[in-house]
């Protein structure tokens, strides 16, 4: 079980690509963080820091569909599966049940 978030992620606006790395998503940490300082190398950090704040916006959206994509469920009530669904731009599983 693993929590999946969707929306801006804060954590990800003041630590960067940290939370990936806390989160076990190691080649997204490698590659944003190599990715970030090049581009902060050739511009003074403001290529960085431009990046961090798209990324914020970005991530947390991204995490989540890759855990589902991996396997994973949502485990909510089915009006917040259908909200996060909605918030991921994922279609819902129907229901065999319905």
């Amino acid at each position: 079980m693993k929590n999946g978030f969707y929306g801006f992620s804060w954590t990800t606006l003041f630590f960067g690509f940290f939370p990936a790395l806390f989160r076990g998503d190691f080649l997204t940490f490698i590659g944003g963080f190599v990715i970030a300082v090049i581009i902060g190398l050739m511009t003074f950090g403001i290529g960085a820091l431009a990046i961090g704040i798209i990324w914020a916006f970005m991530y947390n959206k991204y995490y989540t569909r890759r855990l589902l994509e991996r396997g994973y469920s949502l485990a909510g009530s089915e009006g917040e599966n259908a909200l996060a669904a909605s918030a991921l731009g994922m279609a819902m599983p129907i229901a065999a049940n319905a």
